[in-house]
């Protein structure tokens, strides 16, 4: 039988801050990896599905891991909780080697850590406060218990109207929104992401990510996630590693990631989101033109915007300066992208100018 659940409002959460003050903790490791290699056997074969994974995720981190489909970032996120066990290597959470645990002391270990699904994973049979509710039941919460956690998670997520539903009558949406209440319910400090957004339109999308940002910051739980998706690493990821074929083959700041991705891979993936390829129109405009004209691609991030640095370009050297494509975006409130651009001038000064717009803290490549 399920908890009869008793809706309130509530205008704010109160869970008890489990994960310690962003602040303070920012330059702590919530989870290392140490040399991580995972193998499988299948059909007489060896499968190195993770070759020496070496990552530190902060505590407070929005971590990003991309890769297309089979680069090992699903297997893992499952050593996080030891769903898959390392064929080699060390998982530590909270400076716990996980390979280490007794059976009991990893139990409490994982209860500091939730987990959503893409698939949502959610009992058909139960009711939304139920499914929430489970994970308490299973730990032997009291009743009253179950019913303040329950009830205060469902109205963050946004569902408080819905706790008497089930399952099927919920959108996809409202769904991954039970799947986070539920992962929340004991209250965890680090909080798992299974492409949770994978099966989802992208307006659902946006709301879903916006959500993950507020249990990131008002629950001060790190969260790790697993996408391959840029647009999720763009909007909500502070951190990213970029996986290919069982390796992390880059790893760092998203802003830096966007600005200077340096594998062909983390290009791909950039280039999905932020494309860099020369319109045709904009080729056959450059093949028109005369040779006292040069083209270059800016690319630039944070205050030294592109537009400041053509704007001084054009006032302190005889060149005319010309805009022939442009893509810029924002991330966290940082300004970045690409300009392309023609200076037409005598060929000194042109060189001049080019100089210049080296030195200003921008990637700069001519067109030829």
């Amino acid at each position: 039988m399920g908890i009869e659940p008793v809706i309130l409002e509530q205008a704010a959460p109160s869970l008890t801050n489990q994960g310690g003050s962003s602040n303070s903790a920012a330059q702590e490791n919530k989870i290392e990896f140490v040399q991580v290699e995972k193998t499988f056997e299948s059909a007489g074969k060896t499968i190195h599905a993770l070759k020496g994974v070496t990552l530190n995720v902060q505590k407070g981190d929005i971590f990003g891991v991309i890769g297309y489909s089979g680069a090992g970032k699903s297997t893992l996120l499952r050593t996080v909780n030891l769903l898959e066990r390392p064929t080699a290597g060390k998982v530590i959470v909270d400076g716990k080697d996980l390979t280490c645990l007794s059976e009991r002391e990893l139990r409490a270990v994982k209860k500091q850590i939730g987990m959503i699904f893409q698939q949502f994973h959610l009992l058909e049979s139960k009711t939304v406060f139920d499914n929430v509710a489970m994970p308490l039941l299973l730990g032997q919460t009291p009743k009253m218990e179950i019913q303040d956690r329950v009830t205060e998670l469902l109205s963050f997520v946004g569902l408080s109207d819905k706790a008497r539903s089930y399952p099927d009558e919920l959108s996809g949406g409202q769904k991954q929104r039970v799947g986070i209440a539920r992962a929340l319910a004991t209250n965890p400090s680090i909080l798992l992401s299974d492409e949770a957004t994978s099966a989802l339109d992208p307006q659902t999308t946006g709301s879903i990510l916006q959500l993950l940002k507020r249990v990131n910051q008002e629950y001060n739980v790190t969260i790790l996630l697993i996408t391959h998706e840029m647009n999720v690493i763009k909007e909500i990821c502070n951190r990213v590693a970029v996986m290919d074929q069982g390796s992390v083959v880059e790893q760092g700041d998203v802003l830096d990631l966007f600005a200077n991705p340096q594998t062909s891979t983390a290009q791909g993936f950039v280039k999905s989101v932020m494309p860099d390829e020369i319109p045709p129109g904009v080729v056959e405009a450059l093949q028109a033109k005369g040779s006292r004209s040069r083209f270059f691609q800016i690319y630039f991030v944070g205050e030294r915007s592109g537009q400041q640095i053509i704007s001084q370009v054009a006032k302190q050297f005889q060149t005319e300066v010309g805009v022939l494509h442009g893509n810029i975006a924002e991330l966290r409130g940082v300004p970045f992208g690409r300009l392309i651009i023609e200076l037409t001038g005598h060929e000194a000064e042109i060189s001049r100018a080019y100089q210049y717009i080296r030195l200003q803290n921008v990637t700069v490549k001519e067109i030829t």
